[in-house]
């Protein structure tokens, strides 16, 4: 294979104000050859999205390179000037941003923004730059691929919207992509539909690509070499077989052990009882919720019908589904942000209005939003030290050195140290703004902490942390979590009752150990089929399964009539599961499914699955298929 980038003692320094050189990246070493994918992996801070900029000639504002060389395809493109650094950028160098939504402008349309890089730069002209787009979309199998061009980014999902962002760094043919954790906010189902589409591209256009992440179930699925970093340093590199199975370095074995084991009962830690009372913390009786107004008062979008949840004391309630379900709809409606248009909220047995603005502050306090994008969430102009102490003296009339003193012992909660009292938001990385975004709830000394996808952004070893760190306060304090996640993994091993969503209806509810014990609602399987394992050949072995090629390559849509799962169900009942509303069937400790299948049809259906997956496993994997 010919070689394309070569990176050869990349030294990476910031400057504090005493003009004293602090090193990020300390001699990086690795190469990159054509229609090869190197992963870079390990924690926040370890250097992934510094090194992988660089091979762009570029570092984020306060950094400077160094030392080293970046040789792509012979020429060092540190030692190049300006102008030709960006005739590379996009060109021969093409970057993917980890935030679709924030890449794309919201007011041009898909196709112009797809082809602009490959036209400006006099790749191609608009004509072929088109042509190439609609190749494009094809391979990347998008829907409509002759006319998605033509939409804006709000008229496309999430995942939808990913794919575009690799068609628009594809458009121009560069040599080499930089993916910087390009799958990190994608639930499951989608994640998969992505991984599938890159790892095909990048095969059929004889690509090479960096792949930026810190989740080595993704990493085994598309890297074909591993770079391991840590504190800037590789600490150890090989194929992917050899990192994945056969880890030398002790650092890189930690980062193993803290990958979450697949979904399965007996994974999550016992609660206590000293904490326990006969009153739910709160409870969501027959509610439904939605957008918008009609002159009936219903809502003009229903996005939850009929949901019924108790969130009991000192407990975790997880709720799981894809983006679109209404996950972050229900944590609203239970803040108060968005008023439910039917049913009843209680706190603490109590009846609890809608709207926030008719609620004491009391009832404020107990019931706290931990917001997922911590970068929007956290005011950029005001220090650590105010974010965190404006809930001590709103709530608890905390001032001078006492809300100081109170400070700093929530981040030491959190695991940060006093000196972060005095930084900015933008002076911290990713996993340590969610952090502050965590100790800012837990400032105000809630009753029910509502979390919305805290750890989707974070490595495994911080994510980690965090869920043993909000295991720790609800044994210590009784606070209940209602924990929002695409990750079924970590809800499994810290929530106690699995809530599951689809459609903005309840499919699937009770305790953990009891969902992830078969019989499933057929959408719960699909999401327990959907958690990356961490070996090699899983993605090709999974797609072939009968409900990812009848489910996964369809999106969520809300109905009103009928399951809404219908499309997407390996064993729907034409003329009922479109017609009906699914009953509520009970198993074992409160355990339901909402499905028009009998309980034995369901262990039936399980049973079929699990001989379809054995005999896979006993199969070699299918060349069209790999």
């Amino acid at each position: 294979m010919d070689k394309l980038l070569e990176v050869k003692d990349l030294r990476i320094s910031a400057y504090n104000d005493d003009a004293v050189e602090i090193p990020i990246v300390k001699g990086v070493n690795f190469d990159i050859y054509k229609g090869q994918v190197v992963a870079l992996i390990g924690e926040s801070g370890s250097g992934k999205t510094t090194i992988s900029l660089a091979s762009l000639a570029y570092t984020k504002p306060g950094l400077e390179i160094v030392g080293g060389e970046i040789l792509l395809k012979g020429e060092d493109v540190l030692k190049a000037s300006p102008l030709r650094q960006r005739e590379l950028r996009g060109a021969s160098v093409a970057y993917l941003a980890q935030s679709a939504a924030a890449t794309f402008n919201p007011a041009i349309t898909i196709g112009e923004q797809v082809t602009e890089s490959a036209v400006l730069h006099g790749v191609l002209t608009q004509e072929q730059a088109t042509k190439r787009a609609e190749a494009l979309y094809h391979a990347l199998e998008l829907p409509n691929p002759d006319r998605i061009g033509y939409r804006y980014p709000h008229q496309v999902s999430g995942g939808q919207l990913q794919r575009l962002m690799a068609a628009m760094a594809l458009c121009g043919k560069p040599d080499l992509m930089v993916l910087d954790e390009p799958t990190t906010a994608l639930d499951v189902t989608t994640q998969i539909e992505v991984l599938k589409a890159f790892k095909k591209v990048i095969r059929e256009e004889d690509a090479a690509a960096i792949y930026v992440t810190h989740d080595l179930a993704v990493v085994a699925q598309i890297a074909d070499h591993i770079v391991v970093l840590y504190g800037g340093e590789v600490m150890e590199q090989g194929t992917a077989d050899q990192i994945i199975n056969h880890p030398t370095h002790a650092y890189t074995r930690r980062l193993m052990d803290a990958v979450r084991p697949t979904p399965e009962a007996g994974q999550g830690s016992d609660v206590g009882e000293e904490h326990f009372r006969e009153i739910p913390a709160v409870t969501v009786n027959r509610m439904t919720a939605g957008y918008g107004r009609k002159p009936n008062g219903e809502p003009a979008v229903t996005v939850l019908r009929d949901i019924n949840v108790n969130v009991k004391n000192g407990h975790v309630v997880g709720v799981i589904g894809e983006s679109g379900c209404g996950k972050s709809t229900l944590a609203r409606v239970m803040a108060g942000l968005l008023p439910p248009s039917k049913g009843e909220l209680k706190l603490d047995g109590n009846g609890l209005n809608g709207d926030m603005s008719d609620r004491s502050l009391e009832e404020l306090q107990k019931i706290q939003f931990v917001f997922q994008m911590a970068d929007t969430a956290l005011n950029p102009k005001q220090e650590i030290g105010e974010i965190i102490g404006r809930p001590l003296e709103f709530y608890h009339g905390l001032t001078g050195k006492e809300k100081h003193q109170k400070v700093v012992e929530i981040l030491e909660m959190v695991e940060l140290t006093p000196e972060f009292v005095s930084r900015y938001p933008m002076e911290l990385s990713g996993g340590q703004k969610q952090r502050i975004n965590l100790a800012r709830s837990l400032a105000a000394n809630p009753e029910v902490m509502l979390c919305d996808e805290v750890t989707s952004a974070l490595d495994s070893i911080v994510g980690a942390n965090v869920i043993k760190l909000l295991t720790a306060l609800r044994d210590k304090t009784g606070v209940s979590f209602v924990f929002i996640s695409h990750d079924l993994s970590t809800v499994s091993s810290f929530a106690d009752e699995i809530v599951v969503l689809y459609a903005g209806r309840v499919v699937e509810q009770g305790p953990t150990d009891e969902v992830l014990t078969p019989p499933f609602h057929p959408y719960t399987r699909l999401l327990i089929s959907s958690v990356p394992e961490m070996r090699l050949g899983w993605l090709e072995e999974t797609m072939n399964k009968r409900e990812m090629a009848v489910g996964i390559s369809k999106g969520v849509e809300i109905t009103a009539v009928g399951c809404p799962f219908f499309n997407r169900c390996p064993v729907a009942i034409a003329g009922t599961c479109d017609t009906k509303t699914a009953p509520a069937r009970e198993l074992n400790d409160g355990h339901q499914i909402s499905c028009h299948l009998t309980i034995d049809q369901l262990e039936q259906s399980e049973a079929h699955a699990a001989a379809q997956v054995a005999k896979m496993q006993n199969e070699p994997t299918s060349p069209s298929a790999a």
